[in-house]
């Protein structure tokens, strides 16, 4: 854009300047332009434009027909490919509009909102037959964009010699597949990219100039689609989630016609049920000629017969030019990495691994493993990988280069930190995502975070759940039960708060009848009181180590115990959240545990002992007496049903330590517990026998579950929830408390001399944070209550979402971590978090966004927050908006910045005072406002009201100011619809604000009043203060 042209009033005697002028005004200069210089102009305007400046004049309507005539390449969405088309054409004018440039030859944009199947005599429409009229009216026509499925067909059958030019991706695409959707490609169809979402196909043919093709939720119709299936220049290939044949050998020319394209680069199978082996074979017979060599990722997700042969043969096919492996759970397991290390590869352009790989639409679909198969889906059914820490060092062993690292729901992970090794360090990872990995120890895990010397990003979901309130009484680890809490967990709705689907459950009711026969022949050998108190234990732990979980109904079905095993009630175990629910029956005792996603879910904890009698000296009498009664509470393991409760009431013909050494032995792998605990509780039992026999006896608070001791030493941290006891004579008897359908409280009633309820804390866990590289941390539903950033250099960001005990941040060394996120942490202690981010050092502008789960009081923390000894300009934001608006929030990061560099440039080029917050500053103003220039801005931003309460300087004169030459209005927001706009001002960098401010600036300076360098946002939404969380689909 030239200068602007300066209009000077000449001084003449001569009365016609003025007409002169005038007339140099209003001068036509478009109309002066050639036809060849308007044809040039015409190449960089939209279609519709083109069209309307038809009306303009003659000589522009002269110059479109002559561009229209000559024109050779038309977009009807003007580069917008995922729009619509003009709306209002019909058959006529569409026919009329191509009929105007004779020599196209690509029409791209044809996506029309809606087109009629037919003609109707007599009636205006834009119809299929209508555009193929049109179409054909064009004799140099060489191919047409469209995402229509019926047009595209049509073209594919009336005009074969047109090219499809794009990517084809029709826009109706749903599931359940709607029945109208179909489409019918034929042999050879001139297309290079064909993604087809919720549609009907009959088969998928030879396509020799294919390229692409993404199949998501496609019906193949025909018995044998893959018959005649061919693409020798496929470059990608994805199949998700179709319903397909179920016989696996109808996939064989599938995978034939996959290893004939030398070119394939991308291979993603999700749910596609081909033979197992099937894969080894074919690229064993094509490896030679090329087949699989050139596949940089392989995405493996729910092939229900897919083996770890397959897996490895296509890896070490593509090792040289592999970048990326997902791996479905039933594949995620120490052998496959053993075996690739073995094989002694490099993989020199390897970046990305995704263990435990299960595809996106199965966590958020609603729909169960029988309604899928309804709808046409394999039966698949998922189980969490089985992958351990040593599989692990293989992993980095194998893929030294590795980059990116995802682990999905994988519960046998424990010791992070054991994944280093001489051969394995792990030098190249960047970003790190653990998802549901239960059994990961916080420790370990922060001493692997230690350990990286690249890692920039950690994302944790589900991670570090809280243990179930009385774990720590009977010696269970962190909400793991015994070992295996989230190996009974289904993958699939891990985002829904009912976790217990049968999509877990391999063990069909005749899967496995070696376990059933085991199971019988294990009851026909308990005869004696000891040997079946041994029996009961070991089963326990053992299954709960091997064997999945039933689900409900396949889990009641119980078979036939030996008529020498007395007639005992069942315990019976669902899968739940963190490992196993009990189902609701009268007699065994349940703790309830507290779920890191919502505090009133209702969970069985994975490991209850019943406490038992410590009392050691019995006559043969009482021994006779209670044997009846101690036989009759044991439970009975049947088929498919492990019972996780400890079998606690021996036989008493054993002494007091040789029962202690039987639980010891079965208690030990699954409580962790250790022989040096249950010595030193044994030793206390045994140091008070006098007392317990007079008073009421009391289990032991320690870690072992079978011991026992003394009622003064039990903390009240560390009781269950839901025990009543009872006391008859000198023993005790365990009985339950019903449960009722009401908000659980955190208290655990013991019957004592008082009743007192003993209110249980959250169980601490701290993440400690020490990395030299690590930029930033996203945290979702874990169950930390403490985040320690001890040595962070580089940390920037910190997002907290969901995680329900979080409370508490430290800051030791984390200098330019600037943005804070904190939403629906729902005992967040928000007084504590923000004093200690003000009081770091004020080497950055930092920006907190909260979403409290409770009431907030503003005054108290506007209070705090402007009173306290913190260097910083400081606004807080208060917004009201339901459901959620984010406009404000992304905006402000737009301008805060623009504040505090006016300020620094003011302090290091004009000599402007610095503003301090000493100790002195404090006592000095004691009271509002606080040595601050605090005033108040109130709006209403899409329809939502909004307050913020700020002594941010020259805010208020920049909000008020008239925009200067550097306003862009091409920005949607002005002051109608955020706090403040600078694009709309003009308001582009300090040094053009300092212009505008200029008065202001003296003024502050006369009055000698200084200015910090940094500054605070402080942006609490009040969405969530009723304790419900409001859906988001930003969080």
């Amino acid at each position: 854009m030239g200068p602007r042209r300066k209009t000077v009033k000449p001084c003449l005697p001569n009365k016609e300047s003025p007409e002169v002028t005038k007339s140099d005004e209003t001068k036509d200069y478009m109309n002066q332009l050639s036809h060849e210089v308007l044809c040039h102009i015409f190449r960089y305007l939209p279609l519709q434009d083109i069209m309307c400046m038809e009306c303009l004049s003659r000589k522009l309507k002269e110059a479109v027909t002559l561009y229209l005539r000559v024109v050779k390449i038309v977009d009807l969405c003007a580069g917008r490919w995922w729009e619509y088309m003009p709306t209002g054409f019909t058959d006529s004018s569409f026919l009329t509009l191509l009929k105007k440039m004779p020599d196209i030859e690509q029409l791209y944009g044809l996506h029309p909102r809606y087109l009629e199947r037919r003609r109707v005599r007599g009636h205006e429409a834009f119809s299929i037959p209508g555009v193929l009229e049109a179409l054909q009216a064009c004799p140099n026509l060489l191919g047409v964009e469209t995402s229509h499925l019926e047009l595209v067909e049509a073209i594919w059958t009336y005009m074969p010699q047109v090219h499809i030019l794009g990517k084809f991706r029709n826009r109706n695409g749903a599931f359940p597949i709607p029945p109208e959707n179909k489409l019918k490609i034929p042999i050879g169809a001139k297309i290079q990219i064909l993604h087809l979402v919720g549609v009907n196909v009959p088969e998928i043919p030879c396509i020799p100039m294919l390229r692409h093709l993404y199949l998501k939720w496609v019906r193949l119709t025909k018995p044998q689609p893959f018959k005649d299936f061919l693409c020798i220049s496929l470059r990608t290939f994805v199949m998700r989630n179709c319903a397909g044949p179920t016989n696996s050998l109808k996939y064989v020319p599938l995978v034939t016609g996959l290893a004939s394209a030398r070119n394939l680069e991308q291979l993603e199978l999700v749910r596609v049920p081909f033979l197992g082996g099937l894969i080894q074979h074919v690229v064993e017979d094509s490896w030679r000629s090329g087949g699989f060599r050139n596949l940089h990722t392989i995405v493996l997700g729910a092939c229900k017969n897919a083996l770890e042969v397959d897996l490895g043969y296509l890896i070490i096919t593509a090792a040289r030019r592999l970048h990326e492996v997902r791996i479905q759970p039933s594949l995620t397991k120490d052998g496959v990495f053993s075996a690739l290390k073995m094989a002694e590869l490099e993989f020199p352009q390897f970046e990305t691994l995704h263990l435990g790989y299960v595809d996106e639409f199965l966590l958020q679909c609603k729909m169960t493993n029988a309604d899928l198969v309804k709808y046409g889906l394999a039966d698949v059914v998922e189980n969490p990988g089985i992958i351990t820490d040593i599989g692990m060092k293989a992993v980095n062993e194998v893929f030294s280069c590795i980059k990116y690292l995802l682990i999905y729901n994988c519960p046998h992970l424990h010791n992070p930190n054991n994944w280093i090794t001489d051969h394995s360090r792990w030098t190249r990872l960047v970003d790190l995502t653990l998802v549901r990995c239960h059994a990961v120890k916080l420790e370990s895990f922060s001493q692997f975070i230690e350990l990286l010397p690249s890692l920039e990003f950690i994302s944790l979901d589900q991670m570090f759940r809280e243990p179930p309130k009385g774990c720590a009484r009977v010696g269970l680890s962190a909400g793991t039960g015994i070992g295996v809490s989230s190996a009974l967990v289904s993958n699939q709705n891990s985002n829904n708060e009912n976790d217990n689907h049968q999509n877990n459950n391999p063990n069909g009711p005749n899967n496995n009848p070696q376990q059933a026969n085991d199971q019988n022949e294990e009851n026909e050998m308990r005869q004696d009181g000891q040997a079946e108190e041994q029996q009961i234990a070991a089963e326990a732990l053992n299954e709960m180590e091997e064997v999945p979980q039933e689900d409900g109904e396949s889990r009641n079905e119980g078979p036939t115990h030996s008529h020498a095993v007395f007639p005992m009630e069942v315990d019976e175990e669902q899968a739940g959240p963190s490992g196993l629910q009990p189902v609701a029956k009268a007699t065994p005792i349940t703790v309830h545990d507290s779920d890191s996603e919502d505090e009133e879910e209702s969970v069985g904890s994975p490991g209850n002992c019943i406490a038992k009698n410590n009392s050691q000296n019995y006559s043969d009498k009482e021994d006779k007496i209670r044997e009846p009664a101690e036989s009759r509470q044991l439970p009975v393991s049947g088929k498919g049903k492990t019972p996780l409760r400890k079998r606690c009431s021996s036989s008493h013909q054993m002494g007091q330590l040789k029962s202690s050494s039987i639980e010891e032995n079965s208690c030990e792998k699954g409580c962790q517990v250790t022989s040096e605990q249950i010595k030193a509780d044994m030793k206390a039992a045994s140091d008070m026998p006098e007392k317990k026999k007079s008073k009421d006896v009391y289990p032991s608070c320690g870690n072992s579950p079978g011991s026992v001791g003394n009622s003064p030493s039990c903390n009240a941290a560390s009781q269950s929830p839901d025990f009543v006891r009872t006391v008859t004579g000198n023993s005790e008897v365990a009985k339950p408390k019903p449960r009722h359908a009401m908000k659980r409280k955190r208290t655990a009633d013991k019957s004592t001399s008082t009743s007192d309820p003993v209110i249980e804390d959250d169980h601490v866990q701290v993440l400690v944070l020490k990395s030299k590289n690590l930029v930033g941390i996203t945290l979702t539903n874990c169950g930390i209550t403490d985040l320690v950033l001890k040595d962070c250099p580089k940390m920037m960001f910190i997002h907290a979402t969901r995680c329900r005990v979080l409370k508490h941040l430290k800051v030791e060394n984390a200098p330019i971590v600037n943005r804070f996120d904190y939403a629906q942490c729902k005992k967040l202690n928000m007084d504590q978090v923000l004093d200690q981010i003000l009081r770091m050092p004020a080497e950055r502008n930092r920006i907190i966004y909260l979403r409290p789960m409770q009431q907030v009081d503003t005054l108290t923390l506007e209070q705090k927050i402007f009173s306290g000894p913190y260097p910083y300009h400081i606004c807080i934001i208060h917004e009201f908006s339901n459901p959620p608006n984010v406009r404000n929030k992304v905006r402000i990061r737009s301008w805060m910045d623009t504040i505090a560099n006016i300020n620094q440039e003011l302090i290091k080029y004009e000599f402007f005072p610095e503003a301090t917050r000493s100790e002195g500053d404090l006592k000095k103003y004691s009271k509002y406002p606080w040595g601050r220039e605090i005033y108040t801005l109130e709006g209403v931003v899409d329809g939502a009201p909004y307050s913020m309460i700020t002594d941010f300087p020259w805010l208020r004169s920049l909000r008020t100011a008239e925009p200067n030459s550097y306003a862009r209005y091409d920005f949607e927001d002005d002051e109608r619809t955020t706090i403040y706009a600078p694009r709309r001002k003009g308001q582009l960098s300090a040094d053009i604000c300092m212009e505008t401010i200029g008065e202001e600036i003296s003024e502050l300076r006369q009055m000698k009043k200084g200015v910090f360098q940094r500054v605070v946002a402080i942006f609490i939404h009040y969405c969530d203060v009723n304790g419900e969380p409001v859906e988001d689909d930003y969080i």
